[in-house]
């Protein structure tokens, strides 16, 4: 048996039905789950027609690189999106959704003959620790910091910690939090690249989902703000899961530097990474068009906007930049403990939240002390239509002014 497997913790959603095991639900109440970011708006009909209408798909062995006519999709919607210009065929490889695609691409890029540090933001999507950990590296946990709307202070990471890192890491949007990285930010991160040689990989998967007039930056349209136009030691990752909504489709690709791009294209056809020509074909109408998109992010802006208002009444919370989670403090009557605050939620209003505390890890603070960022918070998904929502923040509401 693989020793590394050892090393893996349990999935925050694990971890949350171990919680959750004795608890009653309130039967006063009908369930509504904030827990998990599913996306839960219908899938637009063309999409499901693209799929009905190519099963002859099916009959036939796709290549792991993809169809020509589906990497050039994915290169128009990066030039549209971005303005950046790739090669669909040295810079452009389709993927299983990003999940896949994250882990696969630690397994390419980390070099286990010699130490590794694989720098991660906390709180993070857990596939990157599961991911640097089955590649033989170690972790460093980058805190968010509300001072900083939840955003991270790189420069704090110790300049000992980027001298043995071969990956870093990034979620923008954010996942939880919501928080979007800007230009200097990323002219950081690209000298610290440079300086000790290791690669940037771009999560961008909630970059479609925002609630300002200016579309988030991504981390390849930055590279070419910044003069990067060969986008060195860079990938960025996206899907169309939240995008378009079609998580069960599992699609998604991965852009960026062609010397990357071929290692990658090397692991994954081992690996056994190729995209349905079924799921090829409907993805390429997805990426093709955006009136759905536009569609979509309206009726997350339309949520946001009643929802927040109403838990800012009672909780620390307020509009992030990007992405569809609420980052909600607890409030103090429940002594900063988002598992209490979660389970008691459960059983007196039957509503489900995930407790910030199992999205991060403890590690040391600036002063050395043990600390986990995503303690004292929660994550609620608002993926559900606007009225569950709605209820479940008012659910919320009643049960906090309960404890008055």
């Amino acid at each position: 048996m693989n020793p590394l497997l050892s090393r893996l913790q349990p999935y925050p959603f694990e971890r949350l039905r171990q919680l959750h095991a004795g608890v009653t639900p309130s039967p006063d109440h009908q369930a509504i789950s904030l827990g998990i970011g599913e996306p839960r708006h219908a899938t637009p009909e063309f999409i499901k027609h693209s799929l009905s209408t190519h099963l002859s798909g099916l009959a036939s062995y796709p290549a792991t690189l993809g169809e020509p006519a589906l990497r050039e999709s994915m290169a128009g919607w990066l030039k549209r999106r971005y303005g950046v210009q790739l090669d669909p065929a040295r810079q452009i490889l389709p993927v299983n959704g990003s999940r896949e695609a994250l882990f696969a691409l630690a397994q390419t890029v980390i070099d286990s003959t010699r130490p590794a540090t694989v720098v991660v933001p906390n709180p993070f999507y857990q596939i990157y620790e599961g991911a640097a950990l089955l590649a033989g590296a170690e972790l460093f946990y980058a805190p968010s910091e509300a001072r900083l709307n939840f955003g991270i202070d790189w420069s704090a990471v110790p300049e000992a910690v980027w001298a043995r890192t071969q990956l870093l890491f990034v979620c923008s949007p954010g996942n939880p939090t919501g928080a979007v990285m800007g230009l200097p930010e990323w002219k950081l991160l690209f000298e610290l690249s440079d300086r000790h040689g290791f690669v940037i990989a771009s999560d961008e998967c909630y970059s479609e989902i925002y609630f300002r007039d200016e579309p988030p930056l991504g981390g390849l349209e930055a590279a070419v703000k910044l003069g990067r136009t060969d986008f060195k030691r860079l990938v960025a990752l996206t899907s169309l899961s939240k995008r378009s909504n079609v998580p069960g489709m599992r699609s998604g690709f991965v852009a960026g530097d062609a010397e990357l791009m071929k290692a990658f294209l090397l692991y994954r056809t081992y690996q056994g990474g190729a995209m349905s020509p079924v799921v090829q074909a409907a993805s390429r109408a997805a990426w093709d068009d955006e009136a759905h998109v536009v569609h979509n992010r309206q009726l997350y802006r339309e949520k946001f906007a009643q929802v927040t208002p109403l838990l800012a009444q009672v909780m620390d919370v307020r509009l992030p930049d990007a992405g569809f989670y609420l980052w909600a403090g607890v409030p103090a009557a429940f002594g900063g403990s988002d598992t209490a605050f979660s389970s008691q939620l459960l059983a007196q209003y039957n509503v489900v939240v995930l407790p910030g505390s199992y999205l991060a890890r403890e590690a040391p603070d600036a002063q050395g002390q043990p600390f986990n960022p995503g303690a004292g918070r929660v994550r609620m998904a608002l993926v559900a239509e606007t009225a569950e929502c709605l209820e479940a923040a008012e659910r919320i509401v009643q049960f906090i002014q309960s404890k008055k």
